[in-house]
């Protein structure tokens, strides 16, 4: 679900808090060593995306959040701010040339600039998060 969060409502917090958790806190992002990543450059995006950015900013950045039970990212051009919630069970990472995140028939691409390397550290704990989350349900799957 994408929320227009450049100022943010109680109801859209309310929405993202009950579609992936709330956010960590400080004692929890200390033991996980971080919750989120630094800000990419936003390479490519689903065409459905598209409509959300202006059509006359070149450069849009988003960052990522961890959640409990999914990620938030959050993807600005200057003039505004989204936030995407991705529930786990929906997130599918690839890595090829490039980080691309895909939910929910839509996509993300992060281009490989200077934090890259940075947030690599920071995909691994996103995909050890998504494991050990597909984990806990494990225990239905099996009768």
């Amino acid at each position: 679900m994408i929320l227009e969060t450049t100022h943010i409502n109680k109801t859209d917090k309310q929405i993202i808090t009950d579609l992936i958790g709330r956010p960590y806190s400080f004692f929890q992002k200390l033991k996980l060593k971080g919750a989120g990543s630094q800000w990419m450059t936003i390479e490519k995006t689903h065409p459905n995306l598209k409509s959300y950015f202006d059509p006359l900013s070149d450069i849009t950045k988003g960052k990522v959040q961890l959640r409990p039970n999914g990620v938030l990212i959050n993807m600005t051009d200057g003039s505004k701010t989204y936030s995407w919630a991705i529930p786990y069970y929906q997130l599918v990472v690839y890595k090829t040339n490039s980080i691309s995140i895909h939910a929910q028939g839509r996509f993300i691409q992060f281009g490989k600039n200077g934090t890259f390397k940075e947030n690599k550290t920071f995909f691994k704990k996103l995909l050890d998060l998504k494991v050990k989350y597909s984990l806990g349900y494990d225990q239905f799957t099996n009768f």
